[in-house]
Protein backbone atom coordinates (compact mmCIF):
# COMPACT_ATOMS: atom_id res chain seq x y z
CA UNK A 1 0.00 0.00 0.00
CA UNK A 2 1.38 3.03 -0.90
CA UNK A 3 1.82 6.10 1.51
CA UNK A 4 -1.52 7.53 3.11
CA UNK A 5 -1.58 11.43 3.51
CA UNK A 6 -2.63 11.79 7.01
CA UNK A 7 -4.97 15.36 7.58
CA UNK A 8 -5.36 16.23 11.09
CA UNK A 9 -8.41 18.44 11.63
CA UNK A 10 -9.74 20.69 14.00
CA UNK A 11 -6.64 22.11 14.71
CA UNK A 12 -7.27 25.48 17.31
CA UNK A 13 -3.51 26.68 18.57
CA UNK A 14 -0.11 26.74 17.45
CA UNK A 15 1.10 24.26 19.81
CA UNK A 16 -1.61 21.64 18.22
CA UNK A 17 -0.21 22.45 14.90
CA UNK A 18 3.61 22.01 16.00
CA UNK A 19 2.43 18.44 17.57
CA UNK A 20 0.70 16.86 14.66
CA UNK A 21 3.49 18.04 12.75
CA UNK A 22 5.97 16.60 15.27
CA UNK A 23 4.26 13.07 14.73
CA UNK A 24 3.89 13.29 11.38
CA UNK A 25 0.47 14.62 10.03
CA UNK A 26 0.98 15.82 5.96
CA UNK A 27 -1.93 18.63 6.43
CA UNK A 28 -4.10 20.29 8.79
CA UNK A 29 -7.81 21.82 8.90
CA UNK A 30 -8.49 24.53 10.23
CA UNK A 31 -12.37 24.78 10.53
CA UNK A 32 -14.25 28.48 9.94
CA UNK A 33 -18.00 29.00 11.04
CA UNK A 34 -20.24 26.45 10.53
CA UNK A 35 -23.78 25.95 11.13
CA UNK A 36 -23.29 23.23 13.46
CA UNK A 37 -20.37 20.57 14.12
CA UNK A 38 -16.61 20.37 16.22
CA UNK A 39 -13.26 22.16 16.03
CA UNK A 40 -14.89 25.77 14.99
CA UNK A 41 -12.50 28.87 15.73
CA UNK A 42 -12.67 32.06 15.19
CA UNK A 43 -11.29 33.53 11.37
CA UNK A 44 -8.44 35.39 12.81
CA UNK A 45 -6.35 33.04 14.47
CA UNK A 46 -6.68 30.96 11.33
CA UNK A 47 -3.81 33.12 9.62
CA UNK A 48 -2.05 33.27 12.77
CA UNK A 49 -1.47 29.64 12.78
CA UNK A 50 -0.95 29.08 9.75
CA UNK A 51 2.29 31.29 9.54
CA UNK A 52 3.91 28.98 11.83
CA UNK A 53 3.47 26.09 9.51
CA UNK A 54 6.68 25.12 7.17
CA UNK A 55 6.22 23.62 4.10
CA UNK A 56 5.38 21.01 2.28
CA UNK A 57 2.59 20.68 5.12
CA UNK A 58 -0.65 21.53 3.56
CA UNK A 59 -3.44 23.53 5.21
CA UNK A 60 -6.70 23.43 4.54
CA UNK A 61 -9.51 26.34 5.37
CA UNK A 62 -12.91 24.42 6.11
CA UNK A 63 -15.76 27.39 5.26
CA UNK A 64 -19.53 26.24 4.72
CA UNK A 65 -19.61 29.56 2.13
CA UNK A 66 -21.17 28.91 -1.43
CA UNK A 67 -20.60 31.28 -3.55
CA UNK A 68 -16.94 32.41 -5.10
CA UNK A 69 -17.19 36.30 -3.76
CA UNK A 70 -17.24 35.42 -0.18
CA UNK A 71 -14.72 32.38 -0.45
CA UNK A 72 -12.02 34.12 -2.53
CA UNK A 73 -11.50 36.82 0.18
CA UNK A 74 -11.79 34.26 3.33
CA UNK A 75 -9.18 32.52 1.34
CA UNK A 76 -6.83 35.14 1.40
CA UNK A 77 -7.60 36.02 4.78
CA UNK A 78 -6.59 32.77 6.19
CA UNK A 79 -3.94 32.46 4.02
CA UNK A 80 -4.22 28.58 3.63
CA UNK A 81 -2.77 26.84 0.78
CA UNK A 82 -6.20 24.44 -0.04
CA UNK A 83 -9.74 24.97 0.93
CA UNK A 84 -12.24 22.73 1.25
CA UNK A 85 -15.50 23.38 0.86
CA UNK A 86 -17.89 21.59 3.05
CA UNK A 87 -21.25 22.10 1.43
CA UNK A 88 -22.54 21.57 -2.57
CA UNK A 89 -21.29 24.39 -4.76
CA UNK A 90 -22.52 25.39 -8.29
CA UNK A 91 -20.04 24.24 -10.63
CA UNK A 92 -19.17 27.79 -11.66
CA UNK A 93 -17.61 28.34 -8.37
CA UNK A 94 -14.80 25.58 -8.89
CA UNK A 95 -14.15 28.15 -11.73
CA UNK A 96 -14.26 31.20 -10.08
CA UNK A 97 -11.72 30.37 -7.11
CA UNK A 98 -9.12 28.62 -9.85
CA UNK A 99 -9.35 32.17 -11.89
CA UNK A 100 -8.94 34.10 -9.31
CA UNK A 101 -6.76 31.71 -7.03
CA UNK A 102 -4.91 29.70 -9.35
CA UNK A 103 -2.27 28.13 -6.69
CA UNK A 104 -5.25 27.18 -4.31
CA UNK A 105 -6.10 23.62 -4.33
CA UNK A 106 -9.91 23.08 -3.80
CA UNK A 107 -11.50 19.75 -1.99
CA UNK A 108 -14.84 19.23 -2.27
CA UNK A 109 -16.61 17.64 0.89
CA UNK A 110 -19.28 14.17 -0.05
CA UNK A 111 -21.30 13.51 2.28
CA UNK A 112 -21.76 9.88 2.13
CA UNK A 113 -25.58 9.43 2.96
CA UNK A 114 -26.57 7.04 0.10
CA UNK A 115 -25.06 5.26 -3.18
CA UNK A 116 -26.33 8.79 -4.55
CA UNK A 117 -23.07 9.98 -3.12
CA UNK A 118 -21.18 7.86 -6.15
CA UNK A 119 -22.71 10.03 -8.69
CA UNK A 120 -22.43 13.37 -6.79
CA UNK A 121 -18.74 12.48 -6.39
CA UNK A 122 -17.82 11.33 -10.33
CA UNK A 123 -19.64 14.84 -11.10
CA UNK A 124 -17.75 16.79 -8.60
CA UNK A 125 -14.43 15.40 -9.50
CA UNK A 126 -14.46 17.50 -12.99
CA UNK A 127 -14.15 20.50 -11.01
CA UNK A 128 -12.51 19.82 -7.29
CA UNK A 129 -8.82 19.07 -7.37
CA UNK A 130 -9.21 16.42 -4.32
CA UNK A 131 -12.73 15.08 -2.42
CA UNK A 132 -13.00 14.08 0.75
CA UNK A 133 -15.80 11.79 2.16
CA UNK A 134 -17.79 12.77 5.69
CA UNK A 135 -20.62 11.49 7.61
CA UNK A 136 -22.12 14.82 7.52
CA UNK A 137 -25.99 15.78 6.90
CA UNK A 138 -26.63 19.09 4.35
CA UNK A 139 -30.18 17.91 3.95
CA UNK A 140 -30.73 18.54 8.05
CA UNK A 141 -32.88 22.00 8.95
CA UNK A 142 -29.44 22.71 10.26
CA UNK A 143 -26.88 21.71 8.19
CA UNK A 144 -24.22 19.02 9.33
CA UNK A 145 -21.40 19.86 7.38
CA UNK A 146 -18.68 17.39 9.48
CA UNK A 147 -17.36 16.80 12.66
CA UNK A 148 -19.99 14.22 13.65
CA UNK A 149 -17.69 11.64 14.70
CA UNK A 150 -19.95 8.84 12.58
CA UNK A 151 -18.89 6.56 10.15
CA UNK A 152 -20.58 5.67 6.95
CA UNK A 153 -21.22 2.95 4.43
CA UNK A 154 -17.27 2.15 3.85
CA UNK A 155 -18.65 0.01 0.69
CA UNK A 156 -19.63 3.49 -0.91
CA UNK A 157 -16.68 5.16 -0.19
CA UNK A 158 -14.56 2.57 -1.72
CA UNK A 159 -16.65 2.99 -4.74
CA UNK A 160 -15.99 6.26 -5.37
CA UNK A 161 -12.20 5.64 -4.80
CA UNK A 162 -12.61 3.37 -7.68
CA UNK A 163 -14.26 5.87 -9.91
CA UNK A 164 -12.68 8.61 -9.43
CA UNK A 165 -9.27 9.80 -10.86
CA UNK A 166 -8.63 12.79 -8.12
CA UNK A 167 -7.52 12.35 -4.82
CA UNK A 168 -9.93 10.50 -2.31
CA UNK A 169 -9.47 11.44 1.59
CA UNK A 170 -11.85 9.28 3.78
CA UNK A 171 -13.01 10.87 7.08
CA UNK A 172 -16.18 10.68 9.47
CA UNK A 173 -15.92 8.20 12.76
CA UNK A 174 -11.79 7.53 12.43
CA UNK A 175 -9.93 6.80 15.59
CA UNK A 176 -6.81 4.55 16.42
CA UNK A 177 -9.55 0.91 16.66
CA UNK A 178 -11.32 1.25 13.56
CA UNK A 179 -8.49 3.62 10.88
CA UNK A 180 -6.57 0.15 9.36
CA UNK A 181 -9.68 -1.40 8.74
CA UNK A 182 -10.80 1.57 7.29
CA UNK A 183 -7.90 2.23 4.85
CA UNK A 184 -7.83 -1.83 4.05
CA UNK A 185 -11.47 -1.30 2.79
CA UNK A 186 -11.54 1.81 1.02
CA UNK A 187 -7.91 2.23 0.01
CA UNK A 188 -8.24 6.33 0.06
CA UNK A 189 -5.19 8.69 -0.75
CA UNK A 190 -5.49 10.52 2.51
CA UNK A 191 -6.95 10.12 6.23
CA UNK A 192 -8.59 12.88 7.89
CA UNK A 193 -10.05 13.12 11.38
CA UNK A 194 -10.68 15.21 14.10
CA UNK A 195 -12.77 14.12 17.20
CA UNK A 196 -11.35 10.60 16.88
CA UNK A 197 -7.68 11.83 18.51
CA UNK A 198 -9.22 14.57 21.30
CA UNK A 199 -10.40 14.04 24.58
CA UNK A 200 -13.22 16.91 25.84
CA UNK A 201 -12.50 18.91 22.76
CA UNK A 202 -8.59 19.17 23.15
CA UNK A 203 -6.05 17.54 20.99
CA UNK A 204 -4.90 14.14 22.60
CA UNK A 205 -1.28 13.38 22.45
CA UNK A 206 -1.66 9.86 23.28
CA UNK A 207 -4.55 8.97 20.62
CA UNK A 208 -2.58 11.48 18.00
CA UNK A 209 0.60 9.45 18.44
CA UNK A 210 -1.10 6.14 18.15
CA UNK A 211 -3.09 7.31 15.46
CA UNK A 212 -0.26 8.14 13.22
CA UNK A 213 1.41 4.91 13.83
CA UNK A 214 -0.99 2.94 13.09
CA UNK A 215 -1.50 4.32 9.82
CA UNK A 216 2.81 4.14 9.07
CA UNK A 217 2.87 0.69 10.18
CA UNK A 218 0.43 -0.89 7.82
CA UNK A 219 2.53 -3.06 5.71
CA UNK A 220 3.12 -2.06 2.31
CA UNK A 221 1.10 -4.59 -0.28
Amino acid sequence: MTHIRIKICCISSIEEAKSAILYGADALGFVSAMPSGAGVIEEELIPLIVSKVPPPTATFLLTSKVDAEEIIPQILRCRTNTVQLVDRVKTEVYDKIHYALPWIKIVQVIHVNSKDSIKEAESVSQYADALLLDSGNPSLKIKELGGTGRVHDWSISKTICERTDKPVFLAGGLNAENVIEAIRAVRPFGIDVCSGIRTNGCLDLGKLKQFISNIKNIPVN
